[in-house]
């Protein structure tokens, strides 16, 4: 996809455009969308404007977000179901609740036996199908209610094991007690969870402390737009 130049139209986003955003740190991809949503009808003069992402990011994660307008929001579906590409880090040595930042540190784990030859070679372990458990501090539903209610009310709550697959696991650099690494995974991946059981599989425990989407199927976050020079493109 090449970078554009020219001003959007009010007809294009009517009509339907598939827009790539390199998501900030620190917000929701709802908010991305109210925004790019509110900033097309304000500089269009459009009323009314179908707009809709294709597949959350943390708060806490940037990167690639593909926001469709118009009729293309018919097409969210398969993109969401394309495969991902991440790059981020794994902290050693200390669990959170959230298995990320979003919580504080509640077990501290050992790392002085763990080499970085161990590192690289557990993450054969996590190649192909494998089963995970989303995080409880995640929006996904049971019994009508999100999960992460259950966990900010303290209460217990059974989470099914799914299957996903990762096509790619490679450790890019390694400064302990931080390890940095790239996944290439299924929908439906938690790459939170994935950082909780590396740290397991090292007989150490371990959270998620950066993350960045950087693929999805073809669409890649080097083309993506921040809101600044979206901006820029509005009539």
């Amino acid at each position: 996809m090449d970078m554009r130049t020219s001003l959007f139209t009010p007809e294009e986003f009517k009509e339907g455009q598939i827009l790539l955003f390199d998501k900030p740190l620190g917000w929701t991809s709802f908010q991305l969308v109210n925004k790019v949503r509110w900033l097309i009808r304000k500089s269009c003069n459009i009323k009314k404007i179908k707009v809709g992402h294709a597949g959350t990011l943390d708060p806490l994660a940037s990167g690639l977000l593909i926001i469709c307008t118009g009729k293309f929001t018919k097409r969210i579906e398969e993109f969401q179901g394309q495969e991902k590409e991440y790059t981020g880090t794994f902290t050693l040595g200390g669990t959170t609740p959230s298995y990320d930042l979003e919580t504080e540190i509640d077990q501290t784990f050992d790392i002085d036996h763990i080499s970085e030859e161990n590192i690289k070679e557990i993450t054969k372990e996590f190649m192909g199908e494998i089963s995970q458990i989303p995080p409880v501090f995640s929006a996904l539903k049971k019994e009508g209610k999100r999960l992460y209610e259950y966990a900010r009310n303290g209460e217990e709550v059974e989470i099914p094991s799914r299957k996903v697959t990762v096509s790619a696991f490679e450790i890019t650099n390694i400064q302990m007690p931080e390890v940095e690494f790239r996944v290439a995974c299924s929908k439906g991946t938690y790459i939170r969870s994935l950082a909780f059981d590396f740290g397991r599989a090292l007989n150490s425990g371990a959270h998620l402390s950066a993350l960045k989407r950087t693929k999805i199927g073809t669409f890649n976050v080097d083309d993506s737009l921040d809101l600044e020079s979206f901006e820029k493109l509005l009539p």
